[in-house]
């Protein structure tokens, strides 16, 4: 992990050195410390990878198969993420769906570059949740 952190924090070495081509913000070594200390303290690292994992792990699915997941769940589809998901498909793979949207601006870090909107949608996603 050491290593890795290192990597990730030498400036020039990664590409979260860039400036973000849609916001235009900079992301700086700090910025990247608080991102990785916010999966180190919330120990979820291990969670948000772990669809990479068991997807490389299941020879019989691919990585986008529907998985009957059976708790609430909202899809935010940004515009420069690999994949967007499909409101269709996101119903299919997620049958208690109570959220889906899509923005014309936003990549897979978009917490990290569309914060306002990011923020915004979380909100807007899980309001139907709060008591």
């Amino acid at each position: 992990m050491s290593q890795r952190m290192s990597s990730l924090t030498q400036s020039g070495h990664s590409q979260t050195d860039d400036q973000c081509p849609l916001s235009g913000a900079k992301r700086t070594r700090d910025d990247v410390l608080d991102n990785v200390t916010l999966y180190w303290l919330t120990n979820t690292a291990i969670s948000s990878a772990r669809l990479y994992w068991d997807t490389s792990h299941n020879l019989t699915g691919g990585f986008f198969d529907a998985r009957g997941i059976k708790i609430p769940v909202a899809v935010s589809a940004f515009a420069e993420e690999i994949y967007q998901a499909p409101k269709s498909w996101a119903e299919k793979a997620y049958p208690k769906l109570i959220h889906y949207n899509r923005f014309p601006k936003g990549t897979h870090f978009a917490a990290w570059e569309q914060t306002e909107l990011f923020v915004s949608e979380m909100r807007a996603s899980f309001k139907s949740l709060r008591g």
